[in-house]
């Protein structure tokens, strides 16, 4: 019998390690084509499998990638949204067909929430608004850029629940329309009621000044051809939105380790947060008028794999950032990319890193 055990134990490593082998080849090969900076984990059933660190934290001092340096997640920071909202859910404070109107005031009618969750409001980008009306030596949060929508008043894109379209102006409205519905500002409801809950300890919203003063904070950069080199994204801080917005809510700003990340992710698998039945709406496809389905969820991209097992992920980009988190639930297989340098291939090497977790 001890024989057996140690034939599949060895079976086993042995598939461990040509998946980690696997994907450390492809990532050494976006790192020597694109300089790809940043860290990567692959983990199966919660056991990290692979995780690794490269480039630099800050090019310009030539200062190494750690695996404990904390990154920028962007809008993967959106299913943490969605979590607030269906956590507010069980709680009994609002439900998901509410219509945003008894919460906000905005000039839009018809949109519940459970269109913004799933990217069928129909709303206008915010970004473009504030880009073309806000003071840029001004910081803007949730409340200015509701101002802004009511004093401007886009057009709607289309009616809601006609079509999917991303909004990041849906997620704007669901952190102002938590904090409406707890009472508790959205930052501290995120640390008491997710972060603090699953031992994330390195997860957080933070403002400028502190990700300026937390030393092991990933800097995003953009590549300058006319310089030939890497240069902080807050160089430029006209163009960089995460700068003069940066005291919005919901849309993204968590910053986060790889490695709490994975606490997020197994935290997913148990009902710490949050019922199955109420996660297992996040991952279900919207259905629209028409009655055909999307291929989002609350905060998460539905997929399925070549057997028709469905897989659930999610991108985020930033100025000097792209994030990815891909969860195989079927086989509880785990891909976190964090990038610190926003390398043009980073869809490509983050789809070659799917297909070897499929392996």
């Amino acid at each position: 019998m001890k024989k057996i055990i140690l034939f599949v134990s060895c079976l086993f490593s042995g598939i461990f390690y040509s998946q980690a082998q696997n994907i450390e080849s492809i990532v050494d090969s976006f790192v020597k084509a694109d300089q790809f900076s940043g860290v990567v984990l692959f983990a199966d059933k919660g056991s990290v499998v692979f995780e690794k660190a490269y480039g630099y934290r800050d090019f310009a001092d030539k200062i190494p990638m750690k695996k404990s340096d904390i990154f920028e997640l962007a809008s993967v920071s959106k299913q943490f949204t969605a979590m607030v909202i269906m956590i507010l859910q069980e709680k009994g404070k609002l439900s998901f067909d509410d219509s945003v109107s008894q919460y906000i005031n905005i000039p839009y009618k018809g949109i519940t929430i459970r269109h913004l969750l799933n990217h069928t409001s129909g709303l206008p980008d915010y970004q473009s608004i504030m880009d073309q009306y806000w003071n840029k030596s001004k910081v803007a949060g949730n409340a200015d850029i509701l101002a802004y929508l009511n004093k401007y008043q886009p057009p709607v894109l289309f009616e809601p629940g006609s079509k999917n379209d991303y909004s990041n102006t849906g997620y704007v409205l669901l952190a102002s329309i938590a904090e409406k519905a707890s009472g508790i500002d959205f930052i501290e409801f995120c640390r008491k009621e997710i972060f603090k809950k699953i031992g994330m300890k390195d997860a957080d919203i933070r403002t400028l000044e502190e990700k300026q003063s937390t030393k092991n904070f990933a800097i995003g950069h953009i590549y300058v051809p006319t310089k030939s080199a890497f240069i902080r994204a807050d160089s430029f801080p006209s163009s960089n939105y995460t700068i003069w917005l940066g005291n919005r809510k919901g849309p993204g700003r968590i910053s986060s380790t790889a490695a709490d990340l994975l606490k997020w992710d197994q935290a997913l698998y148990t009902q710490q947060l949050i019922k199955q039945s109420t996660l297992d709406q996040a991952f279900s496809p919207a259905e629209l008028n028409n009655g055909t389905l999307s291929n989002y969820g609350f905060g998460w991209d539905i997929n399925t794999d070549g057997i028709g097992n469905k897989y659930v992920s999610h991108n985020g980009d930033n100025p000097g950032y792209k994030t990815q988190i891909v969860r195989f639930i079927h086989s509880k297989k785990t891909l976190i990319i964090l990038c610190n340098n926003a390398i043009p291939n980073f869809a490509a090497m983050s789809k070659q890193l799917e297909n070897a977790m499929m392996d």
